[in-house]
C-alpha cells in the first residue's frame, strides 16, 4: 500500500505532471568517518523511508508506476558494515512503491517517467549534485522531440504542496511531536536539579542528552546551548566550554528529535538556585510576555500579532525597569527594544526545528489553524557593558520558549510540564538528585 501522505500529494498534483523527490546522503565527516546520518524531511515525510541516497518518483498519470523508488541495491558484503537495506524487493513490499529500481540505474530509467509530462515538481537549489541529475534527464527527453516525445517546460517547487500539508500537523505527527517535547522536557527538568556553581556547561549539555538518549530521542533536533553568565547573551552560543560561576544565570535552549520530530525548549535559572533581585526582573519581564502572547493563541489570529504583543509588552517592562525612555509608543515605533530583544518571538516547529512552512500568504501575515505547532520565545539579554544599564543587571540572558499547538478551541502548551515560574524553577532546582546511570 503506497504511503498516505504520497497519496495525498499526487492528489494534490496539476494535471500532467510528475514530482521527483531526492533522499539525503551520508557526508564525509573526516578520512574514512561519515556525519551520523539524518534523512531529508521533506523525503521522509512523504516515504518514511530511512535509507541514504534513495530517490522518490510520483507519476499520477502513469497507467502502472504511480510511485516509483530508487534505492541501494541489497549487497550482503555492504550489509555487513552498514547495515540491511530495504532493497529494489524491500521497497515495493514494505515501502508501497508500484515499481522500484537500484540508484545505479538513475540516470537511464528517471527519464522515461520524465517523457511526455508539461510539469516537474522538484526543489531546486537543495542539492546541486542532484540538479545536474535532472537537468541531465530533462536534456535526455528533449533530445528526442523527433521521435514525437516532450519534456517538461514548467518547475514547480514542490515546497508549495508540500509544505502546506507539513504546516498542519495530523495526529500522527502530533503523536510523535508531543513525545519529543516530553523527551526534551525531561532533560531541562535534569539539567535544572543538577546544575552546581562549578560545574562546566558542557556537564550539563552532557546530562540532557543523556536524559534525551535514555528516553528513547534519536538525538538532539539541534547543537544544544547552554549559556552560563555572558553566554546567556549570546543568542546561539553552542561551544558550552565555560564554568558556571555561583551567581551566574544559566541559558538553555535544548530539543531532542523523535521520529524526525524536533522539540525546541528554552529555560533560564540560577546556577545556584536562588534568582537575585535583577535576575528575578529580568526573568519575570520575560515571562509575562511569554504568558501574555500564548494567551493570543486561537485559530484566526494573525502569526505577526503575537510578535507585536511581545515587543509591546518586553517595551513596557524595559520601561518599567528604566532600561529604555520614553513612552511605550516611542520604544516600539523608534524599535529602541532591540538593544535587549532583538529576534522575532516564534517559528513554526515540526521535523525542521525551524520547520518549513510560509509566514506570509500573498501579502498578508499568515492566519493560525488548528493543527499548526510554532514556539513562543521572547528574550532580553543584557551583556556585560551595555550601555546605560546599572551592572546589577550585566550578563543576564533571559529566553522562555514554549511550544504551542493552535486548536479548534484556542491553544495547547505542549511544554506546560517544564518548569518556567520562578517559584516552580526554585523549587526543582532544590530537587538535585545524582543522575542514574
Amino acid at each position: 500500500m503506497k504511503p498516505t501522505r504520497v497519496v495525498e500529494f499526487m492528489e494534490k498534483m496539476e494535471p500532467n505532471s510528475v514530482a521527483v523527490f531526492a533522499g539525503a546522503h551520508e557526508i564525509k565527516r573526516n578520512h574514512d568517518t561519515d556525519f551520523e546520518f539524518r534523512q531529508d524531511t521533506d523525503f521522509y515525510y512523504l516515504t518514511r523511508l530511512n535509507e541514504p541516497d534513495c530517490v522518490a518518483v510520483l507519476a499520477p498519470s502513469h497507467p502502472e508506476h504511480k510511485y516509483v523508488l530508487f534505492v541501494r541495491p541489497r549487497i550482503r558484503e555492504e550489509e555487513i558494515w552498514t547495515g540491511t537495506r530495504a532493497g529494489v524487493e524491500g521497497a515495493i513490499s514494505q515501502h508501497g512503491a508500484d515499481a522500484a529500481y537500484e540508484i545505479n540505474k538513475l540516470s537511464d530509467v528517471l527519464p522515461k517517467y520524465l517523457q511526455n509530462v508539461e510539469k516537474l515538481y522538484y526543489r531546486l537549489g537543495n542539492d546541486e549534485h542532484f540538479d545536474q541529475k535532472i537537468i541531465a534527464s530533462i536534456k535526455h527527453v528533449r533530445e528526442k522531440v523527433r521521435g514525437g516525445v516532450y519534456a517538461p517546460t514548467v518547475i514547480i517547487d514542490p515546497g508549495t504542496l508540500l509544505h502546506e500539508m507539513r504546516l498542519r500537523k495530523s495526529e500522527g505527527d502530533l503523536n510523535s511531536l508531543r513525545r519529543a517535547v516530553a523527551i526534551s522536557a525531561e532533560g531541562h527538568i535534569a539539567a535544572m536539579k543538577h546544575c552546581k556553581p562549578g560545574m562546566y556547561e558542557y556537564e550539563l549539555e552532557a546530562i540532557i542528552e543523556y536524559v534525551f538518549r535514555r528516553n528513547g530521542a534519536t538525538g538532539v533536533g539541534y547543537p544544544s546551548i547552554v549559556g552560563s553568565g555572558f553566554n546567556s547573551t549570546i543568542l546561539h552560543y553552542n561551544t558550552n566550554q565555560c564554568q558556571i560561576k555561583d551567581g551566574d544565570l544559566v541559558l538553555i535552549d535544548a530539543g531532542a528529535e523523535y521520529n524526525l520530530f524536533s522539540g525546541d525548549i528554552t529555560r533560564a535559572f540560577p546556577a545556584n538556585g536562588k534568582f537575585t533581585r535583577a535576575q528575578q526582573a529580568i526573568y519575570e519581564a520575560v515571562l509575562n510576555a511569554n504568558k501574555e502572547v500564548i494567551k493570543m493563541v486561537k485559530p484566526g489570529e494573525s502569526f505577526m500579532k503575537l510578535h507585536e504583543k511581545a515587543v509591546e509588552v518586553v517595551s513596557e517592562e524595559l520601561l518599567r525597569l528604566g532600561l529604555v525612555a520614553g513612552s511605550r509608543a516611542e520604544v516600539v515605533e523608534k524599535e529602541s527594544y532591540k538593544k535587549f530583544f532583538m529576534h522575532r518571538t516564534g517559528h513554526w516547529l515540526g521535523m525542521d526545528v525551524h520547520d518549513v512552512g510560509r509566514y506570509k500568504v500573498g501579502d498578508d501575515w499568515r492566519k493560525l489553524e488548528p493543527g499548526m505547532v510554532f514556539t513562543v520565545e521572547p528574550g532580553i539579554y543584557i551583556a556585560e557593558g551595555t550601555e546605560g544599564v546599572p551592572e546589577e543587571y550585566f550578563n543576564i540572558g533571559v529566553r522562555i520558549e514554549d511550544d504551542v499547538l493552535v486548536t479548534e478551541t484556542g491553544f495547547e502548551v505542549l511544554t506546560a510540564m517544564t518548569p518556567k515560574e520562578v517559584k516552580d524553577v526554585e523549587a526543582t532546582m532544590k530537587e538535585s538528585v545524582m543522575i542514574a546511570v
